[in-house]
């Protein structure tokens, strides 16, 4: 299958998304908390705004597409494709005025993620895959994704975005791997992968991913030469407990531990 057509135009969908949300970032927007939250669950216009302009490209460009997108939903498709939409991944970075926040941009061909974008506008770095191709795009150069190669835990650089959310047992778990690995760091979302990818990070753990926040990253990663997978050591994302490391003897030490959680 020649994926080439799809990843321009997801590069295309990027490029729309960041029209909506830099502007918005750069001047401060309204922010609510999502309703039926639990927790503050923080959304903003430059969300909307991002996905409707995807949104509106695929349903002129491939109307048979499905879509599936954060702020509005699923729409079914006639075929076998379905674009995965994540406007503004890291929306408290966003309210923060952080520069971390990211798009995830994903078609997935019967389930299975086959391109994926994680564009991070405010740092005009934009990594992109298909197929077993991975670049970094930044500065009108191209770089090929590769991560480290770390296997072992005592040399990792490991990240999660909250540890507080990993529940209480994922909690302790995630502090066996921290107090083994080399150096932490916090608060990343998506662009942790991103990093992982192009070498500068080899570990990062999560919990409560939803499919929008994973679909982009599978590609990517696994694109760069990375694993990613579940605490447990299989495939399925669904439960929203993610592992990503640089080698697969890496991944395997992080399941060691995280797989008691």
């Amino acid at each position: 299958m020649d994926l080439a057509p799809f990843l321009a135009f997801a590069h295309r969908l990027a490029d729309a998304a960041r029209g909506e949300t830099m502007t918005r970032w750069a001047a401060g927007c309204a922010v609510e908390g999502k309703a039926g939250a639990l927790d503050f669950d923080p959304v903003t216009e430059a969300d909307r705004a991002g996905e409707r302009a995807m949104r509106e490209m695929i349903e002129a460009a491939w109307p048979d597409h499905g879509i599936a997108g954060e702020e509005y939903g699923e729409k079914a498709g006639a075929g076998r494709y379905v674009w995965s939409l994540d406007p503004v991944d890291g929306t408290r970075s966003f309210i923060c005025g952080l520069p971390s926040w990211t798009t995830l941009i994903a078609l997935l061909d019967e389930g299975r993620p086959v391109v994926g974008i994680i564009d991070a506008p405010a740092l005009g770095e934009r990594y992109a895959a298909s197929g077993a191709a991975g670049f970094l795009h930044t500065a009108g150069r191209d770089a090929p994704l590769r991560t480290s190669g770390c296997t072992a835990l005592a040399e990792a650089r490991l990240s999660t975005t909250d540890p507080f959310i990993l529940g209480d047992a994922g909690f302790d778990a995630f502090g066996r791997l921290r107090r083994a690995a080399r150096t932490t760091r916090y608060g990343l979302d998506a662009y942790g992968y991103a990093r992982l990818a192009a070498g500068s990070l080899d570990l990062v753990v999560e919990a409560c991913l939803k499919p929008h926040d994973y679909n982009a990253l599978i590609p990517v990663v696994e694109a760069a030469g990375g694993v990613i997978g579940n605490w447990k050591g299989g495939a399925d994302l669904l439960e929203g407990r993610t592992i990503a490391a640089a080698s697969s003897e890496l991944f395997e030490s992080a399941v060691r531990e995280m797989e008691r959680a």
